[in-house]
């Protein structure tokens, strides 16, 4: 399916503009006009979940081919699946296209960090790796750069009811007789010893849950997009395809009724949390609950990160920023000839810390023979 791109034009030179993070305005590249952005004051608007999932022509997400002509220099490419922003490859002009989703993003939190200072960040941080091989650390050293992805999540509101069963342990002592071996002898002794005494409780607890985030991209591991998180999103402002000029961004690949199971998951550790201190007592254990959801709305938000990989030993490494609040994440790869070495390093300093004071320990012996 071809598209026609949507860009924006300095108003002073012509040239394309991209969101600048550091000023909060399309900035041009080549004359350095700056041109604001609108911002109004409209409530970021909730949507019932339950509507939605049932007006939904299908519940799974479209996969379509986008070829993209850019309005810059003529020339034509595709974009990558389920990707409605990104930056001609020929000029790199920012090229935005339509949705193809039936569900669109509201609101954004815009980029709050420049890809400069999220570099900065990342090269303290793969610098603190102390077992890194030295090709990690080189790696930025070049000419790397990040990529900015608008990667799409949900956020969900629920006000939950939970009956519960379980049981309160409360901790008693009681006092024992045990035989313990000293110099070679075998002796009685009294002791105090632990006990726990349950007792079955029940109860319900309420929970109402605010803005619960799940990434809906599969671009990235949910590992990753979950370890990225808390996210402000009181600092949600409405969409505008101008926050997205010269930066990746995606639709949902995650559909909304999945990423509320996903949800339910993450509400539920926090609603076990209040059972259990609801059952109260020394220890708790639950034995069932049954959890009803309430209210629930949603939003189909996009959310700013910056992305890196690192290719060693044919393993890709895939890190991510929070472009807000600056949090590094990602898996790391180690040197496994740095850690023999400092294994080595650590059993000489032992080594000869024992030996050492096995020499202090005989010179010592012998001053006090020869005292007498």
């Amino acid at each position: 399916m071809r598209f026609s791109a949507i860009n924006f034009t300095c108003p002073s030179c012509g040239a394309p503009q991209k969101f600048s993070p550091a000023t909060g305005t399309l900035t041009c590249e080549f004359c350095a006009t700056q041109t604001s952005i609108d911002t109004d004051n409209h409530t970021i608007e909730e949507y019932d979940l339950s509507h939605a999932i049932s007006t939904l022509t299908t519940q799974e997400t479209h996969e379509i081919t986008k070829e993209v002509t850019c309005k810059k220099c003529g020339g034509s490419f595709t974009l990558t699946p389920y990707s409605f922003s990104s930056n001609c490859p020929y000029c790199d002009t920012p090229a935005i296209t339509d949705f193809i989703q039936e569900i669109t993003p509201k609101s954004l939190i815009p980029f709050r960090i420049t890809q400069k200072d999220a570099l900065t960040r990342f090269k303290k941080w793969v610098g603190s790796r102390w077992f890194a091989p030295n090709a990690f650390k080189k790696y930025l050293d070049g000419d790397q750069k990040l990529t900015g992805y608008y990667l799409p999540y949900w956020t969900y509101d629920s006000d939950t009811v939970s009956p519960y069963n379980g049981l309160r342990g409360n901790v008693y002592y009681v006092t024992v007789t045990k035989t313990v071996i000293e110099n070679g002898r075998q002796r009685q002794i009294r002791v105090q010893e632990a006990r726990i005494r349950w007792t079955p409780v029940s109860g319900t607890v309420y929970v109402s849950f605010d803005d619960v985030t799940v990434g809906a991209s599969k671009t990235i591991s949910r590992a990753i997009l979950e370890s990225l998180e808390p996210w402000d999103t009181t600092t949600l402002v409405s969409f505008d395809e101008k926050y997205l000029s010269g930066f990746e961004a995606e639709e949902y690949t995650i559909g909304l009724d999945n990423g509320f199971e996903y949800a339910k998951a993450k509400m539920a550790s926090k609603i076990k949390y209040n059972i259990k201190q609801d059952i109260g007592g020394d220890q708790q254990q639950i034995t069932s609950m049954n959890t009803q959801h309430n209210n629930v709305t949603y939003k189909n938000i996009l959310l700013p990160v910056w992305t890196a990989s690192f290719t060693w030993k044919n393993k890709t490494y895939n890190y991510a920023i929070n472009a807000q609040n600056g949090k590094i994440v990602g898996e790391r790869p180690y040197s496994y000839v740095k850690i023999v070495f400092a294994v080595l390093v650590a059993a000489i300093c032992i080594g000869g810390l024992i030996y050492v004071t096995n020499e202090e320990r005989n010179s010592s012996s012998t001053t006090s023979v020869l005292r007498f």
